[in-house]
């Protein structure tokens, strides 16, 4: 078992995500940065992994994916970068919400060799709006980190865009559209939480 899923409290159940898919599981990531000391050594073992990509800056996207970036950065004596989400209009679809760059950072990113960081990457709705906005913005992303990557969704995307992924560790992890959702077809109840704050890309 992933040291991170013994850090934090996993639901089954049905679940819509921020990325529009729907599946089985969702993990509360509120509490993961509350104790540092507990997530410090995968803290540290991700910057390890990032340490070799040569990036200038660190960017994640809140909450928990900022609270990791600050700490990967610290550790790695660069640059600390993070995004917010724009609440997109729900109109069903995959990959709506958009992750922005507050207006002071923004101008700072042009140029930068940075690394984008996540708690939890599955889907991979947070990394790829955080990614976008940076590229848009003139930074060049060159690596994604997680401390658990759940599925292959977001590692396909990055391998697709030639950015390398880092991560603690990695587990399956079941998504579906919604019209190929098994729970939908046998009447399970769906819990969305678009509309709740999301703290984990297994959310995204």
């Amino acid at each position: 078992m992933s040291a991170l899923l013994q850090l934090v409290t996993a639901r089954r159940g049905h679940f819509r995500l921020e990325s529009g898919h729907h599946s089985a599981l969702w993990l509360d990531l509120d509490s993961l940065f509350v104790e540092p000391r507990r997530v410090a050594p995968l803290v540290a073992e991700l910057a390890t992994m990032i340490r070799p990509h040569m990036i200038s800056a660190v960017c994640g996207p809140l909450l928990g994916g900022a609270f990791l970036a600050q700490s990967v950065a610290e550790a790695m004596g660069v640059e600390f970068y993070f995004t917010e989400r724009l609440t997109p209009s729900d109109s069903g679809g995959l990959y709506e919400a958009r992750y922005v760059l507050p207006p002071a950072l923004a101008s700072r990113v042009r140029g930068q060799r940075m690394a984008i960081v996540d708690d939890v990457m599955s889907a991979g709705s947070a990394l790829r709006g955080t990614y976008q906005e940076l590229r848009r913005h003139g930074a060049n992303p060159l690596v994604a980190g997680a401390l658990l990557v759940l599925g292959t969704a977001g590692e396909e995307f990055f391998a697709e865009q030639g950015v390398a992924v880092e991560a603690v560790s990695r587990d399956s992890y079941e998504l579906w559209i919604a019209s190929d959702c098994p729970l939908c077809a046998t009447g399970v109840p769906l819990e969305d939480m678009t509309a709740q704050r999301a703290s984990t890309d297994v959310a995204r």
